[in-house]
């Protein structure tokens, strides 16, 4: 029996669970998930089908890995959307407003693995413990995180990710936790190896830290208040750089520019307005800062594959 046999046994003896996070979204799409100071780490075992999953567009400091296990899932990210076969394991562009996208078909349980940088690496650590972080923050714009079931590594990702759900799910006592890690520091391990083609100094990945920190304030006014027609400008301004160095910083920090950022969580709000309200498709629109419908409509089957109006008739997300 191979490793990913292995890991399909494993999970056959566990629960998945439907899809449902509306009760950890908040009204600015904010996935919260309390994750404990000392053990900051969490493993969610989800089933998806079509029509049957939390639907919005959600963001969140945390950092994510995906693997679904039985079929094809389509995850959007930002501007770009990655294609993912049962067995690859992503991980997830966290700061970008991300969601998994419908399609005919689609029936798959999903492993998810979340937890905060601290978990791994804190400042004062030594340097070398950084390299864990490199996969989730040394991307190239466009290029996803992925690894393939085909790929080399995959067969040390399977294994490690079967000893890290034995782990959580079915031991405890004192050791439960620190298996958990020593599994999930080789699990990350195998990534940065995976990924050794985009490395950071630790110097810049210091950096790439407190950049993502410097806009903090910014990306929760504007999900906050996503409503709100603020300009590049107004941006650059409430962060303290000039408009070049602001284009500049903020692609880097989030994978896209400003404008896609904001149009992004304006459709997020809007596809919240479809679900919940009884306006209009044309007042939603002109809320969430579109100049007409028929663009809104383009951006949003863009994004979510579908128009608003068989977005609205869908079950509730």
């Amino acid at each position: 029996m191979n490793q990913w046999e292995q890991l399909m046994q494993t999970a056959a003896g566990l629960t998945f669970v439907r899809h449902d996070i509306r009760a950890q979204l908040d009204r600015t799409g904010r996935y919260e998930l309390p994750l404990p100071p000392e053990f900051p780490f969490a493993i969610s075992l989800f089933h998806f089908s079509s029509q049957h999953f939390t639907s919005s567009v959600t963001w969140h400091e945390r950092l994510e890995l995906f693997l679904p296990l039985d079929g094809r899932v389509d995850m959007q990210m930002g501007d770009t959307t990655a294609q993912l076969e049962a067995g690859a394991l992503l991980v997830v562009d966290n700061m970008k407003p991300h969601h998994v996208v419908d399609h005919a078909g689609f029936d798959t349980r999903v492993i998810v693995i979340s937890f905060l940088p601290e978990f791994v690496y804190r400042p004062g650590a030594s340097s070398h413990d950084y390299t864990f972080l490199v996969p989730f923050h040394a991307k190239v714009d466009g290029r996803h995180h992925v690894i393939r079931p085909q790929d080399g590594f995959a067969d040390a990702v399977y294994q490690a990710v079967r000893r890290l759900l034995e782990a959580y799910s079915k031991m405890s006592g004192r050791f439960r936790e620190t298996s958990c890690k020593a599994w999930f520091l080789v699990l990350l391990n195998e990534l940065a190896q995976r990924f050794h083609d985009a490395p950071v100094k630790h110097a810049e990945f210091l950096r790439r830290q407190e950049r993502v920190a410097r806009f903090g304030p910014l990306l929760s006014r504007v999900h906050g208040h996503s409503d709100e027609r603020i300009t590049q400008a107004q941006a650059a301004k409430l962060t303290g750089m000039s408009i070049a160095q602001f284009t500049r910083q903020f692609r880097i920090a989030t994978g896209m520019t400003f404008i896609s950022y904001v149009t992004q969580t304006r459709l997020a709000g809007a596809a919240r307005q479809l679900k919940n309200s009884r306006q209009t498709i044309a007042e939603i629109a002109q809320e969430a800062g579109f100049p007409d419908q028929s663009y809104f409509d383009r951006c949003f089957k863009k994004v979510y594959g579908q128009t608003p109006r068989d977005f609205r008739r869908g079950p509730i997300a």
